[in-house]
């Protein structure tokens, strides 16, 4: 069997969006309509046109509906993307969270590699060549891109200072805080200790959080961030999708 090419990129698909039903009760939510197509397309879209050729998309809940509805390619931009996916749900019965869901596909991604939720809506998002070769030439173990505080969530989640350094503020810091927009640039490194204890390709289905070891590896001043102006929304709930289709289309190249 030839050994397929790693991939540059991971999509998270793997959540069972419970607030998001009940329209994920038949439809994994990354499957969910946005301006007429998968809301997860919106990112391969993206990915197809800044020249990323491999992605690896994990499962879990409704998951083989993903390789049925995506298929084994994707094609946009004049590009084909090829798709391979990390079937949680078919090999543990369940989600493994972000952090050993990424431990899981690790041994499946570059290094380094991009990683972006499925359920978030951010279609002029560049994922630049540039940013990672960056990032690569970094000693960093990720970069993180945030977004200013949407109402839903007015606390936001991380503090950046003027070095462009990501700070887990304390509650009281009265310094600004922005949101994580699920997108960012990771390292293998990051999933090895002291930051992360699941074993490489996590044979055990360890399920957990990527937050925990993202604070860890912040407190070392090892993760570093910006701050990103352009359309993004949470697909959370299904008022929020709701308003996403009835708002105007952003500005997409007509390679999407």
């Amino acid at each position: 069997m030839t050994t397929p090419p790693p991939c540059e990129a991971l999509l998270l698909a793997a959540g069972r969006g419970e607030r998001m039903r009940p329209l994920t009760d038949t439809t994994p939510k990354p499957l969910l309509p946005v301006h007429g197509r998968p809301l997860l397309s919106w990112h391969l879209a993206a990915l197809a046109r800044a020249g990323v050729r491999n992605v690896l998309i994990n499962t879990a809940w409704l998951g083989e509906q993903l390789p049925r509805a995506l298929g084994a390619t994707y094609c946009a931009a004049g590009a084909a993307v090829a798709l391979h996916y990390s079937m949680e749900g078919r090999d543990f019965g369940r989600a493994l969270e972000t952090a050993g869901g990424i431990a899981r596909a690790l041994p499946r991604l570059t290094d380094p590699f991009w990683v972006a939720a499925g359920d978030v809506f951010m279609p002029t998002f560049p994922f630049a060549s540039q940013a990672r070769e960056r990032f690569a030439a970094s000693g960093d173990l990720a970069h993180l891109w945030l977004v200013p505080n949407p109402n839903h969530h007015p606390r936001g989640d991380f503090g950046l200072d003027e070095r462009g350094r990501a700070l887990d503020l304390p509650a009281d810091d009265p310094r600004p805080r922005w949101t994580y927009a699920t997108v960012a640039l990771l390292r293998h490194a990051l999933f090895e200790p002291p930051w992360c204890d699941i074993a490489r390709g996590n044979p055990d289905g360890i399920a957990a959080p990527l937050a925990p070891v993202l604070r860890r590896a912040m407190a070392a001043g090892r993760i570093s961030a910006e701050v990103w102006h352009g359309p993004w929304t949470d697909v959370g709930t299904p008022q929020r999708w709701a308003a996403l289709n009835a708002a105007a289309r952003p500005f997409v190249s007509s390679g999407a």
